[in-house]
């Protein structure tokens, strides 16, 4: 599926008084949303499945009822979870920090549970896994390697994390970073892929840390599988920048701690056009990039038939 991207560029300024903050449904998860539901609101007819694809940022710091609603109003059977594994990390360490601190814990009984949702299947794909890892190493001068493998060696894995950060993820950018998903996490994004086509997992719940690049990634290459439009994909992903305002001042915190600037907090307004036109001209489309990392073409009727209307 390719698009003109000057056409889309103009369609999207059409459209941008449709991109609104949108009500907030949880007490503390932010960025939550029934894609289906924002494709089919956006053009004005049923296209995509409602009730069966989600995206959010982290859930972590769900409250009881928030938890609650997901499973018995929305119907969450199954929570993807895109993550690294030192966002698991830390987001386990902000935890034990949260319960030392007796404010939070009446604000959130939840907060001294299990950080997972019982009742609620999960998986966990780190959908930048190694491939992409070694990626971003081999742009790295001899000098910033070393120094990362001796930050490694000494367990400082943050500083390590941050000189990738200045040094490759911040030229790159969001885009860049974007094509190097592609280019380099073709088994997770199949595995994910796959995931979405097994009939017990859903409901399901997609998320990374703020619900926005990776999870965007992976909505869009179902919604590019289903012929939606550019400006509808886009409309979606651009929902994300105002959903997280909320928790804005902290996500810059923890981007800045890994060497990035605030843009990565933001959503380029070309994302989706240039994911699209890189999967035109490297693979000629999304099909073609799903047979080239191993996604077979029953697979693809499968999740069409999944998602659509």
């Amino acid at each position: 599926m390719m698009f003109d991207s000057s056409d889309s560029i103009v369609e999207i300024e059409k459209h941008d008084e449709m991109i609104e903050v949108s009500d907030r449904l949880f007490q503390n998860i932010l960025n939550f949303r029934d894609v289906g539901k924002t494709i089919n609101d956006y053009l004005g007819e049923k296209r995509v499945a409602e009730g069966k694809l989600f995206r959010s940022a982290r859930p972590d710091d769900a409250t009881l009822s928030d938890r609650q609603r997901l499973r018995e109003e929305f119907g969450i059977s199954t929570i993807m979870d895109l993550r690294t594994l030192t966002e698991h990390a830390k987001q386990a360490k902000k935890r034990e920090g949260d319960l030392k601190i007796p404010a939070l814990l009446q604000s959130n009984d939840a907060l001294a549970g299990p950080m997972k949702i019982p009742g609620i299947n999960y998986l966990e794909i780190n959908i930048n896994g190694k491939g992409f890892e070694r990626s971003l190493l081999w742009r790295l001068s001899w000098w910033s390697f070393m120094k990362i493998v001796f930050f490694m060696l000494i367990g400082s894995r943050m500083q390590a994390i941050s000189i990738l950060g200045r040094e490759v993820m911040q030229p790159r950018g969001l885009i860049g970073l974007g094509y190097d998903s592609i280019d380099h996490c073709g088994r997770e994004i199949a595995q994910a892929l796959r995931s979405l086509i097994v009939p017990t997992n859903s409901p399901i719940l997609i998320h990374c840390t703020q619900g926005k690049d990776r999870t965007g990634l992976l909505v869009a290459l179902v919604l590019f599988l289903l012929n939606i439009p550019a400006t509808a994909i886009t409309h979606d992903y651009l929902l994300s920048e105002s959903a997280l305002l909320p928790e804005r001042e902290s996500r810059l915190k923890e981007i800045a701690e890994i060497g990035l600037g605030e843009e990565f907090a933001g959503c380029p307004r070309d994302w989706v056009i240039e994911i699209d036109r890189y999967l035109g001209e490297k693979f000629g489309g999304c099909r073609g990039y799903l047979r080239s990392i191993g996604f077979t073409e029953l697979e693809e009727d499968r999740l069409i038939a999944t998602f659509r209307a």
